[in-house]
Parts: C-alpha cells; structure tokens; sequence
C-alpha cells in the first residue's frame, strides 16, 4: 500500500467542488458533525443510562472524545512517518489527523439505541422471536446480517448508502475517510470464528470500491469464498483511540457515579506508570495534588495523562510496525503490542470494567430495558412491513419516516427498512414510541 493512493480525495458517488476553502478531509469532518445520525447520538447510551444529576458519557461525548485522541495519535505518527521519509513531507499525509478525527467522529453512527444490547435485541428478534421463520425467504448471506446485527457494518451503510429521497452516495465521504472507518474488513457471511464483521451483504459491492479506489489488497479469502482485504492503515489509529478512550473515561463515569471508589479509581490509573521507572511522573502528580485538593478533578487529571501516555505509545508501535501495516501482515491492534506496563494495567482495567461496571445493576437494567422496547418495535414493524394489507400495520406504516419506507419488495429490503428505522433511534425516542404504541402513557 502507498499513502498517495490511501489518501484518495475521490468522493464516493458523487463529483468534487473544487472552490471549497476546506481540504477535502475537513469537508468529512464538517459533513458529519452536521449530519442529523452524530446529533442523535446525544441520546443514545454509551454504558450507563441516560444522565440524571451526574452527567455521564452518551455515544455523542465519547465520539467526540475518540475524534480527539485519534487526532494527537495521528498527528505523532505523521510527524514522525515524514522525519524518516523526507519526500512525503508534501503528501497528504500532513492531514490524516482530519482523515481519523472524521472516522473517529463517525465510527458508532451505526450503534442502535440502548448501548451493545441495541445489537443483540435487534438479532435477537431473528434467532429466538418471531422472526426466526424468515430465514427460509432470504438468501443464507443476508440472514448473517439479521442474525448478527453488527452497528460497525451498520456504521458504513448509514454513510453510503442512497436512503429514500436522499442523495446517491448517502454522505457522500471520501473514499479515505470511509476505509479508515472499516475495522472488520469482511461480510458477516464470512466472519468465520470471529465476533464482529465490517459489512452488510448490501453494501458488498461499495465496499470493495472504496477499497479498490484506496489499493488496499486482497490478503486472502473466507470459507465462504468472500474477499478479505487488509485493514487501511489509518484504521489502527482509530481503534487505538476507541480502546484508550472508552476504557479509561468508562472508570471516570464510575468513580463520578460512586460504582468505583477514589481510591480505586486512583489506584488503577496509576498502574499504568512504573514507580522505578516514571519516577519523575509520581513527583509531578503529588505537585499537582497539592493544589489541587478537589477529588474529581484530582482524578480529571490522572486521566487526562494516562490518556497522553497511552497516545504516545501507540503511536510509537504504529511507526515500529509500519512495514507489517503498509503490507497488510500486522495482526491484532496497537494496544496488543505496548510495553508490559501498560499491557498489565490494561488488562486490569478491563477485569475491573467487566466485574464491576459493565455488570453493575445500572447496567444491567438499561440492557433489559432496551431488549424489551426494541424487541416490541421489531415485531410490530417488521410485521407490518412484511403485511401491508393490514389496517393496523398500514396505520404502523404511516409512522416510518420517508427515507425508511421500503423502495423494494424484497424481504430483506423491507427488513433492512425497519432496521434503518430503529437502530437510528435514539433511546428516548424509542421508549417513547414503544410507549405510544402499548398505550401505557394513555
């Protein structure tokens, strides 16, 4: 793979308007900070519920905060990439900073209502409810998708594709920005043994242009005959900022929300840094703590320095393994490859974010919740998608907005719809219509 090719400025689907001031990469950015799917994220869980008196992450702070980190992260690597290859000094490479911040941005548009759950609600209708005699009406390759609803492969359909009334080329993003957003390169047909996938079998055939467009190559193919590309590059860089980002600012939520004490919180946060070896750390940390006596903004500042150790060092394996990245051989993310400081008290975080956080009542109630309420609104409107001629579901119809109604009459069309329909919503609205339709504020 060679940067010039990586960072193709060709839009997807759509001409360039050249008499735009800004680069083609902050047109991305700016395309998606606008777009209506990242402002509905305000409203849509991260891990704990909906904030009360203690403001917590919802999806639209944490993708703000992953675009953040994603940023300093790539703007070390290409600063470090042109201090050993001189003639890439002009190359667009100064701006993959804009290309992840924008992936980052955009990187959980495609995540449903109600956190993870979201997902397994949504697959759930398809493997243990009603929708389980559907199987037989669609091909083997699109029930994958049903039956394993994936928000990152949802991520890439809402920005491609043409939703009724809309444009062709959905955000019409730059064939770039859209492979560094692609973490799974595979359909979910072709997953074999592993958890996620990248793409609906909808959105087969754009995706391999946008990677053909980027000359990403073919490393191989699944045991169901389907192409597996390498990663882009700059999809590293993107995930290493979702890992440090969610990780770390999940223990802030829980130490604000009482889940982990102080002490705790403290004593994870500086597991990431060695007493022999970052000596000069602990001096500047008890500088700080003299002055700073607030808890929360003692543990504020715990995490904003772990966040910038930890941005460093990934940014370090990246240039230490770029030969095994530009030729599509690196395996695993940056993360798996840190020092065993780091990598011992990540694993501890994650134990800790396991046991007592993302298993925490809390938690676990806006899970059920979000299994009940969406599991409703897939019977009700898959059901009256796939039965029109029904007053009570032609009624339902009327309620799906017009870019989700069905162009096609296809069942899986009809059922990528209603998906569409919900998985765009945000927690509040589909509480309220799970309500609306049961009656209960009647």
């Amino acid at each position: 793979m060679n940067w010039n090719q990586l960072l193709s400025t060709k839009r997807f689907s759509t001409s360039t308007n050249k008499s735009d001031i800004r680069s083609e990469f902050q047109r991305d950015y700016d395309r998606i900070i606008f777009s209506s799917p990242f402002r509905r994220l305000q409203n849509k869980t991260q891990v704990f519920p909906l904030p009360g008196s203690v403001f917590v992450h919802n999806r639209l702070t944490h993708s703000l905060e992953v675009a953040s980190v994603g940023r300093s992260i790539a703007r070390i690597v290409a600063r470090e990439l042109i201090s050993k290859k001189p003639e890439l000094a002009n190359s667009a490479l100064n701006e993959i900073d804009t290309v992840v911040a924008a992936a980052c941005l955009a990187h959980d548009l495609g995540n449903p209502p109600f956190g993870h759950s979201g997902e397994k609600a949504i697959s759930s209708y398809f493997t243990e409810g009603e929708g389980r005699h559907l199987e037989k009406e669609i091909t083997p390759h699109q029930w994958a998708d049903l039956i394993d609803f994936e928000g990152n492969a949802n991520a890439f359909r809402t920005l491609t594709h043409q939703f009724e009334g809309r444009r062709k080329g959905g955000f019409s993003l730059t064939y770039a920005t859209l492979a560094a957003l692609v973490k799974y390169p595979y359909p979910s047909f072709g997953k074999g043994k592993r958890k996620k996938y990248g793409i609906f079998d909808s959105e087969l055939e754009d995706f391999s242009e946008v990677m053909q467009e980027c000359g990403i190559p073919v490393i191989g193919r699944s045991t169901a005959g389907h192409e597996i590309y390498a990663r882009h590059p700059l999809v590293y860089l993107v995930e290493a900022a979702d890992d440090i980002s969610y990780l770390i600012m999940d223990m802030e939520d829980a130490h604000k929300l009482g889940i982990l004490s102080t002490e705790k919180t403290e004593e994870l946060l500086l597991s990431f840094y060695s007493k022999n070896e970052d000596s000069d750390y602990f001096e500047y940390k008890n500088r700080i703590y003299k002055e700073v006596t607030d808890t929360n903004e003692r543990i504020a500042f715990l995490r904003a320095t772990t966040i910038n150790t930890l941005v460093k060092a990934v940014s370090q394996v990246f240039i230490e393994q770029e030969d095994e990245i530009m030729t599509g051989q690196f395996t695993g993310s940056l993360v798996d490859y840190l020092n065993p400081t780091l990598t011992k008290a990540l694993n501890i975080c994650r134990k800790v974010s396991v046991k007592q956080i993302y298993n925490h009542p809390a938690v676990v109630k806006i899970e059920l919740t979000g299994f009940h309420v969406l599991g409703t609104l897939m019977q009700e409107f898959c059901q009256a998608v796939l039965s029109p001629e029904k007053n009570y579901h032609r009624k339902l119809q009327s309620l799906l907005p017009e870019q989700f109604k069905p162009k096609n009459e296809d069942v899986y069309s009809k059922l990528q719809s209603v998906i569409d329909f919900i998985s765009g919503m945000t927690d509040l609205y589909a509480m309220q219509l799970y309500k609306d339709l049961r009656g209960i504020d009647a």
